[in-house]
């Protein structure tokens, strides 16, 4: 009788301890996701923190937000796409129809001194008799690329001129540039019904290389690259990017971090005062751009 009492305590003890083990184990995976959990929506623990400011590089007018340099494999974002008005004064000697002011919304990243601009650019468009318009019409995908030490050169590219591909002022899209293997980015811009996606060659760009990301709305002006912005009473208002991120490898898993003001570096070009910024949410923000006039 004596036996059989110590065999039952002990089995109730035993369980209790598993009970007990069981309930450690649960609230531990639980810290343990509510910790990656914040460190994606705030900052991770080894993550890098971006420079607190950087030199414009002269030739347009251009809101730009760029990461640290860190083990960041792509950016992506949510964005209403902005009008474009442009300064009538200011039209193209060489291509009739066009004007020497133009609009972009895109994305892009640098790793190992492989620079990619990757997004929309306010494009000609082919109509529907087979002729290309003078003026610009849509925004379009382009993909451009610097060259490289392996011996790539540089190249730039625009999405086929179909209407599928075609997005206009007002429309949201969603876009992304992402590192899906090694030399390999992935673009992807989606919304309104339509569908863009195109895999980049580029040899800069590994896993394992630390690489900056960026996002950028511009007023880009013809030929004028390193120059002085050209005044213009062009402006391009009512972008509106909802949500921004960086892609980053957690625990093996692919996650998005919200591009919050504490992972990017603030660049306003030329200055600050043909800008007007409203940030809204975690990662949200307005943008409207002026020329000089």
């Amino acid at each position: 009788m004596k036996n059989s009492c110590l065999i039952q305590l002990y089995t109730l003890s035993f369980l209790f301890f598993l009970a007990g083990c069981s309930k450690s184990n649960s609230q531990s995976k639980s810290v343990s996701k509510v910790s990656i959990e914040k460190q994606i929506q705030s900052k991770f623990e080894k993550e890098v923190l971006p420079p607190a400011s950087s030199p414009c590089f002269a030739g347009a007018y251009y809101r730009k937000i760029y990461s640290s340099k860190d083990y960041w494999l792509g950016i992506g974002g949510t964005v209403t796409l902005p009008v474009l008005t442009y300064d009538p004064s200011r039209t193209n000697p060489k291509k009739p129809g066009a004007y020497l002011d133009n609009a972009s919304v895109y994305l892009g990243g640098n790793s190992d001194e492989q620079e990619t601009d990757i997004g929309l650019t306010w494009e000609v468009v082919r109509e529907a008799d087979g002729s290309v318009s003078k003026e610009h019409k849509a925004f379009r995908p382009f993909l451009r690329c610097t060259g490289y030490k392996s011996g790539q050169t540089a190249f730039y590219m625009n999405a086929p001129a179909e209407a599928r591909y075609y997005w206009y002022p007002g429309e949201t899209v969603t876009m992304s540039v992402q590192l899906v293997e090694s030399k390999k980015l992935k673009l992807i811009v989606e919304g309104a019904g339509k569908k863009y996606e195109q895999i980049l060659e580029v040899d800069g760009y590994d896993p394992a290389v630390m690489a900056q990301y960026k996002r950028v709305n511009a007023i880009d002006q013809v030929a004028n690259e390193g120059k002085p912005a050209q005044p213009t009473t062009a402006k391009v208002t009512g972008a509106k990017w909802s949500e921004t991120f960086l892609f980053r490898s957690v625990n093996g898993k692919v996650v998005k971090a919200p591009m919050h003001a504490k992972r990017f570096t603030d660049m306003q070009c030329p200055a600050k005062s043909h800008f007007k910024l409203k940030p809204f949410g975690k990662s949200g923000e307005s943008i409207d751009i002026f020329g000089s006039r």
